[in-house]
């Protein structure tokens, strides 16, 4: 996702509002109307040419059109061929602008006599209306390749998603504006998290209003953003998250003075890592209170590439705090430090003498796990490290051996074990749900450009800092989850590639995983998918029972259940989700005296398993014995 703005949000032409915008550093702006006096569609072939050219000098791309097509009532032939030339106008923007996302709206708005607040999602009668005026818009839309996104603007998400679902068309989703009517809508000021939920899924761009997002709008209600943000990032795909001001009456700011006030807001709540699901990410912190949640276990965070995630879940998890952050970029270090007003460092030593700090959680390259490990254990502290634990299974031996003679906690933070889906299939497993498990396939399909691999020194696709590629730093929480489920198998074989990146490690492969009692598991992970997303999909039968999920692709996010020659979306042993992630779970430990969750122990079953898959691939596929 990226941060977009509407520019005539700043009540001003487009080319007076260009140098304010450039110099909030926004990376796209969206066009409706004040570009030389006139709306997008109105533009001229010169016109969006210079206008082309201008963002193009200026660095910035058009994030969407934020049009008005079709925001009339059910209209006559005249209306409806007005807007099939705005339409024309669109096309014509969108292809010189190279961006095809429209907003949009589907004659349906709400005021006058006939049409009520949320007729469209249950009356077909209303609805085949719809369909039938807006044909020859869909039609012409969709030979001209434009993706268009309905905005829930003078009707409810729910009449929005019922459009989705008669059109079907590929790729058209919800121009979620969370503000509105978030205020009066009984089922999110029920259950936001639900309808978040939701309305996030079939989104492909979102709106923000200073109403719902600055607190001086106090008779508004705001939206919880940071939940929201996070749970955007983990849709698939590159979605604009635009800023469509709305300066309400009698505000005390300007429109220039609220934008800004209203990107900042934004930028504050923006995550720095996507979560593995939007229900994870909308979770709120009040499921997961601590009776310790006054004396707060204390951690200290090293390395802010990913650990800037770590950092923002640390303060917004109950019974955890954050107490300082550390990196060897002493710029990074202070803007993350100075963000959450801790104590920020490029010398790991500034802690370690620290009494105060009880946990280092080192999120560094996966190559300085067992090194930066070692000086936090040999200091007194408990030490939870990211996955996966290390490049190899003796560095993990030696980081288990020296926490045990310490005496102290060391922990691997798979993160994923908390996710509900995971907490669901392994309940299945053991209330024998699928009778004997027969197989058990997972396929992960993720983009990655060579930009991502390049940046922070390169150390991704390296053997001495990553560990390995597609398997270990993308596969390797779905291989815990596999060793989760099934227990260590017998013996592995894997074929590795590098197929598309400049990089020392695959970034592609495949593998089989055998078992004494025949469990089939087939593995693969790649980096070279067309599509931007992070495209996961499990199949787990037995003799008797059957799931699959998928979640990043073109399905959206589905579960499915097999049982008695039937599928249901329905989990058949609903659970509780009790730790909130890896840290969460991590610090009860640390305050309670409980066992770990996920100890080093476990963390080198999963590296035991990595190391066999690479020592096959270096022997041209064989078969390899799991070390034990």
């Amino acid at each position: 996702m990226f941060l977009s703005i509407f520019a005539d949000e700043l009540n001003m032409d487009f080319y007076d509002a260009l140098p304010i915008l450039k110099s909030w550093g926004l990376e796209a702006v969206d066009f409706r109307g004040r570009i030389n006096g006139k709306a997008i569609e109105k533009q001229s072939k010169d016109e969006l040419v210079t206008l082309k050219k201008t963002l193009d000098r200026a660095g910035l791309k058009t994030g969407a059109l934020q049009s008005s097509l079709c925001k009339v009532h059910l209209p006559g032939p005249d209306v409806q061929q007005r807007e099939l030339e705005k339409l024309e106008g669109l096309i014509r923007a969108a292809d010189i602008l190279q961006c095809p996302l429209v907003r949009s709206f589907n004659y349906w708005q709400h005021g006058e006599t006939e049409p009520g607040l949320g007729d469209l999602a249950v009356r077909p009668d209303m609805m085949n209306q719809v369909l039938e005026m807006f044909e020859p818009i869909r039609k012409r839309a969709v030979e001209a390749g434009l993706v268009l996104s309905f905005e829930n603007c003078g009707q409810t998400p729910d009449e929005v998603i019922a459009l989705l679902d008669a059109l079907r068309v590929p790729g058209w989703g919800m121009a979620f504006d969370c503000a509105n009517m978030f205020d009066i809508l009984p089922e999110a000021a029920g259950d936001a998290t639900q309808y978040f939920t939701k309305c996030i899924r079939r989104a492909n761009m979102i709106h923000v209003k200073a109403r719902a997002t600055l607190d001086v709008f106090t008779k508004w209600r705001n939206v919880p953003w940071a939940r929201v943000l996070r749970a955007v990032s983990a849709l698939p795909g590159d979605i604009p998250v635009s800023i469509e001001t709305h300066n309400p009456a009698g505000s005390p700011y300007t429109p220039v003075e609220c934008s800004k006030l209203c990107v900042d807001a934004i930028r504050k709540d923006w995550p720095s890592a996507a979560p593995t699901s939007i229900e994870a990410a909308l979770e709120p912190e009040s499921s997961f209170a601590r009776p310790y949640a006054d004396d707060p276990v204390r951690f200290v965070v090293v390395g802010l590439g990913m650990g800037k995630n770590r950092v923002r879940q640390l303060t917004e998890t109950s019974g955890t705090k954050l107490v300082g952050v550390c990196d060897i970029n002493l710029e990074k270090a202070k803007a993350v430090g100075e963000q959450y007003h801790v104590p920020y460092s490029d010398d790991i030593n500034t802690f370690l003498g620290d009494p105060r700090v009880e946990v280092m959680y080192v999120v560094t390259p996966t190559g300085l796990h067992g090194s930066v490990a070692r000086q936090c254990l040999e200091a007194g502290k408990h030490v939870l490290t990211t996955k996966p634990m290390d490049i190899s299974s003796e560095r993990c031996v030696d980081m288990i051996r020296l926490a045990k003679d310490q005496g102290l906690l060391l922990g691997v933070d798979f993160d994923e074990r908390q996710r509900l889906r995971y907490l669901e299939q392994q309940e299945a497993m053991n209330r024998g749900f699928f009778g004997r498990v027969l197989a058990y396939n997972v396929n992960l399909y993720i983009r990655r450009d060579q930009a991502y691999y390049d940046e922070n020194g390169g150390w991704r696709g390296t053997w001495a800092l990553d560990g390995g590629g597609a398997f270990c730093n993308q596969g390797v929480h779905e291989v815990d989850r596999a060793l989760l489920l099934l227990g260590m198998p017998k013996r592995v074989r894997s074929v590795i590639a590098t197929q598309n990146h400049l990089i020392e490690t695959e970034d592609a492969g495949v593998s089989e995983w055998q078992y004494d009692d025949d469990i089939q598991v087939r593995f693969a992970s790649t980096t070279n998918y067309p599509i931007g997303s992070w495209y996961v999909r499990i199949e787990i039968h037995g003799t008797e029972g059957a799931y699959v999920h998928a979640s990043g692709g073109p399905e959206g996010e589905h579960t499915w259940w097999g049982k008695n020659g039937t599928w249901s979306e329905a989990c058949p042993y609903p659970v509780e989700q009790v730790w909130r992630q890896g840290s969460d779970r991590f610090a009860y430990s640390v305050r309670t005296g409980a066992p770990l969750g996920i100890g080093g122990e476990q963390g080198l079953l999963s590296r035991r398993i990595l190391d066999a898959l690479y020592a096959s691939a270096s022997q041209e596929g064989r078969w390899v014995d799991v070390a034990t």
